[in-house]
């Protein structure tokens, strides 16, 4: 049975506000809850006007609260940049205030540019990245309370301690997160959007490298895509090109997400353009059952049938609507 999930990364419209782009946010969770989507992921990006999600455990407690069943978590906490004790205690709390339903994903990009993530780091140097393995054992012994009894870290207690831990997934783009995700005994979430030719040996490391844990006790694996659904496969390019025309405007792109008809007059470099036909083949776009298809023979060619969606258009109607198009095409049924 396929799974879809939904991860939202805040955009800002063109012309519209940080406000709005959040008020979107809680509405899109809203509707994902009623149609039956099982998790609403909500990522972290710094220095950047287009997005607006800078801290997903704040935006996870709102969202958590305007919903009622829907899983809700982070895709992903960008660890580097904090300590594994605060990242702990935070998705704690939320876990406490929201049982059963939180989700913490953990990611090692800085979600950001470099000069950026020296800002974030507290002694102006980021973390080296040969670190965060460490930081991932941290992690999970500050929230299972399990540090061996020689650990600097024993007797530390992460508070408050809810009832259960919130769901631990690792995310990442290449063989190296897939290797730490194995090695741990995490689920894995492959970003697909982000790096498509490297999901095939990404995932079949995690599945031959997977050691059993408390975790998981098999391998987990899911997929985030990008996917925009339209009555018409015409109309589902058109809406496309407000995200791939973003990624290359440079500083006109940096006012929000364009209109798709600025998109698409806008004046790209030879470069540009053949980088728009990898962002184009990286991305799924069709009407309903060309786009179910798609991620069926997706999730064949990768042995998954997890998917984390993500949607941008400068219409919001359209990004609902996409989303409602997606769910009924593939027979969800929606929560009462």
């Amino acid at each position: 049975m396929t799974t879809l999930s939904v991860l939202d990364q805040s955009p800002v419209r063109r012309g519209a506000t940080p406000a709005d782009a959040l008020a979107e946010t809680v509405r899109l969770a809203q509707l994902a809850d009623r149609l039956g989507y099982e998790r609403y992921w909500v990522a972290e990006h710094h220095n950047t006007s287009a997005l607006a999600s800078t801290a997903p455990e704040v935006l996870i407690g709102h969202i958590a609260s305007q919903t009622e069943r829907i899983h809700v978590g982070s895709g992903g906490v960008m660890l580097p940049h904090y300590s594994a004790l605060k990242v702990a205690e935070a998705f704690r709390l939320l876990e406490t205030l929201h049982p059963g339903r939180i989700d913490l994903g953990i990611g090692r990009a800085p979600g950001s540019d470099a000069r950026t993530a020296r800002a974030l780091a507290p002694s102006g140097v980021p973390m080296d990245l040969r670190e965060f393995p460490n930081q991932l054992l941290d992690l999970y012994g500050f929230l299972a309370d399990d540090f061996p009894p020689d650990h600097e870290y024993h007797g530390i207690r992460a508070m408050p301690r809810p009832e259960a831990m919130p769901a631990l997934w690792l995310l990442g783009s290449s063989d190296v997160s897939a290797g730490y995700a194995a090695e741990l005994g995490w689920p894995f979430c492959y970003a697909h959007f982000i790096n498509s030719h490297r999901a095939d040996t990404a995932l079949d490391a995690y599945r031959k490298l997977f050691a059993p844990s408390p975790v998981a006790s098999e391998p987990r694996a899911s997929i985030a895509v990008s996917a925009l659904v339209a009555e018409t496969e015409e109309e589902a390019e058109f809406l496309s090109w407000s995200r791939w025309g973003w990624r290359l405007m440079g500083t006109a792109g940096r006012g929000g997400i364009p209109p798709p008809e600025e998109a698409l007059a806008f004046n790209y470099t030879e470069p540009e353009r053949e980088y728009l036909e990898v962002l184009k083949r990286r991305s799924l776009y069709g009407n309903p059952e060309q786009v179910r298809e798609r991620l069926l023979t997706m999730g064949e060619r990768y042995g998954v049938d997890d998917f984390v969606v993500v949607t941008i258009t400068y219409d919001y109607g359209a990004r609902l609507r996409s989303y409602e198009l997606l769910a009924d095409a593939f027979g969800m049924e929606p929560r009462a």
